[in-house]
């Protein structure tokens, strides 16, 4: 358990929206995680989805940029897609991005793996032990839900990731920061498709998709046909876009399709 949490209270709360903020080691401080609960009377062991947001975000930004609480509430209520928690938190606020991987002293790949589900089933009744995990992101944080997915892949029952980075040598096009300021001492570690050579065979469930005409396209066709060159199981789509907001408020509705319908 936290030795120190804070949680917001239910009479200030809009949209269904919480706010929880706990103290870790592996930041070295606070860290912030929004939380979309559905206004629903006694549910249990609700699947939980973990969202994560690209540079120069934070916990607040999926909500109040893409709407998706409001996305989400009513595909539940139009039968779309079952019940479920989402949990958006920060990155670590590290620069203009930590890259949700270990580096300056802090562990922002453990804040998010560990913290993250700890602290919302310490807060949100519905989220259980039993609770199913899903892992999802735009950019950075594409590139977050694609690397922890598939390495911590016990942990999480699918992935899903929106215009991701799918090398940390892609983390120059959006950040000041240096990319050795980033590279991790394994050079496995510093790539999606590395990690997916190391156990290939037992992955999550994947799925990915990018805008046509985002930054970004090159590089997630060629992971998609990595994977298939590979025989890997794997959805891909592509859409009309670029590396924006409008794309992910919209296609952020196919994760949550397809996360709803594992079963």
């Amino acid at each position: 358990m936290f030795r120190t949490t804070e949680l917001s209270d239910p009479g200030f709360e809009n949209g269904n929206l919480r706010f929880i903020t706990v103290k870790t080691p592996n930041l070295k401080g606070r860290g912030d995680i929004c939380v979309f609960v559905p206004p629903l009377e006694a549910l249990e062991d609700l699947p939980l989805v973990i969202l994560l947001h690209g540079v120069y975000g934070s916990a607040w930004v999926w909500s109040q940029k893409a709407g998706v609480h409001l996305s989400a509430w009513q595909m539940m209520k139009n039968g779309e897609i079952p019940p479920m928690v989402i949990a958006m938190p920060s990155d670590g606020l590290w620069g203009d991005g930590s890259g949700y991987i270990p580096h300056d002293g802090r562990n922002f790949e453990k804040w998010i793996v560990e913290d993250v589900p700890q602290a919302v089933r310490e807060n949100i009744p519905s989220v259980s032990e039993n609770s199913a995990v899903f892992i999802s992101g735009l950019s950075m944080g594409g590139f977050g839900a694609l690397r922890l997915g598939i390495k911590y892949r016990e942990k999480f029952r699918a992935i899903s990731a929106h215009s991701a980075i799918t090398d940390l040598d892609q983390m120059p096009l959006f950040v000041e920061e240096p990319l050795e300021a980033y590279l991790q001492g394994d050079e496995k570690e510093n790539s999606v498709w590395s990690l997916i050579q190391e156990n290939p065979n037992n992955l999550p469930k994947l799925r990915f998709d990018c805008g046509k005409e985002d930054l970004l396209i090159d590089y997630n066709r060629k992971l998609h046909q990595q994977l298939l060159d590979h025989a890997i199981d794997h959805i891909y789509e592509e859409y009309p876009g670029e590396h924006e907001w409008i794309y992910w408020a919209e296609h952020i509705k196919d994760t949550l399709r397809f996360f709803g319908g594992l079963k």
